[in-house]
């Protein structure tokens, strides 16, 4: 790690090559899953079976905890928000809510865990005349010591829900996928109703940012070239400017991730954070007890028929994408 003094860059951290980012208060955990499923065989399984724990990072896809579908099976959380921003491929959700979904290729799912909920994360290969390909970010956003008991919510934002910039020059672009009064974008959906990110004053902002070579946003980052996958800490006081030389083979992508600090204590085992220990043992305690509602569906690892479509099932209320209007794209 370097720090560079009197630029906007604090610090300068490689990426791991495998598993989570690192990340600042007020978000836990961000991971970035990129997995090339082949054809589905018409059960939208993988070819092969996985073993439990399949987290490879030399191979072209992984399983995780699935075992014939790759995923997530279903587990609990407590205290916290899982933020699922898709750019590629689908995902199934089901919870102990009874709420369910499938959703992608743009699409933002926001969980709040609260206290507490047990869902579902499968990666169905639903096409068999065509690859699987999978692309999203999965980012934790911590709840304050107010909000960790608060009631589960689920919220889905549908692509054409999800506000855009793109530059005059069409080289740069950027997905607003949380904020407010970014690349002028002035609207954009509005968080659960106990996220940290519900209150402006706390500055959330969560964007996806494409540049392709020859395009800019300014000028060179403190004059420097970055040739390797980082994490940058950058000076909130100073303008971040960003441009991609025409020789670059590939597009440059940055995930900007911002937020004021909760500044409490964390406590976390596992799926369940929380600010003591103490809370962490009664987490696990109440979870044995009452599983947090319990699983009302017919199998762990829930995945919905290959021919459903994009879907959100909340209350027991259905929505889809394919009936709304976008919200904004706003050029500059």
């Amino acid at each position: 790690m370097t720090r560079s003094l009197g630029t906007a860059i604090l610090q300068n951290s490689p990426l791991p090559k495998a598993g989570p980012y690192p990340t600042g208060d007020p978000y836990l955990f961000c991971v970035y899953h990129k997995d090339q499923y082949p054809v589905g065989n018409g059960k939208m399984e993988a070819p092969f079976p996985g073993n439990g724990s399949d987290f490879d990072p030399t191979k072209p896809y992984r399983m995780y905890h699935g075992s014939l579908v790759p995923g997530f099976p279903q587990h609990p959380h407590r205290g916290f928000e899982t933020i699922t921003a898709t750019i590629e491929g689908i995902i199934d959700h089901a919870d102990s809510l009874g709420n369910g979904g499938r959703y992608g290729e743009g699409d933002l799912q926001w969980m709040t865990a609260g206290a507490g909920v047990v869902h579902s994360e499968m990666f169905p290969l639903i096409n068999t005349d065509r690859d699987n390909h999978t692309r999203f970010f999965q980012i934790w956003l911590n709840l304050p010591a107010r909000s960790k008991m608060t009631p589960p919510a689920f919220e889905m934002f549908w692509d054409n829900k999800v506000p855009r910039f793109k530059s005059e020059d069409g080289k740069a672009s950027a997905t607003v996928w949380v904020g407010l009064n970014y690349l002028g974008i002035t609207k954009n959906n509005k968080p659960p109703p106990e996220s940290w990110a519900g209150d402006e004053a706390n500055d959330v902002a969560l964007v996806h940012i494409t540049i392709q070579p020859g395009g800019k946003s300014g000028t060179i980052v403190d004059g420097k070239a970055i040739k390797e996958k980082v994490s940058l800490v950058m000076d909130p006081t100073k303008e971040v400017e960003i441009e991609v030389p025409a020789d670059t083979d590939v597009a440059a992508e940055f995930l900007w991730m911002q937020g004021k600090p909760i500044e409490e204590p964390v406590a976390q085992y596992g799926p369940f954070v929380m600010n003591t220990q103490n809370e962490i043992r009664q987490a696990f305690m109440d979870y044995r007890q009452t599983e947090f509602g319990g699983w009302p569906w017919p199998r762990d690892d829930m995945v919905f028929p290959p021919e459903k479509k994009r879907f959100a099932l909340f209350d027991g209320k259905e929505t889809t994408p394919y009936d709304d209007e976008p919200v904004c794209e706003k050029n500059k």
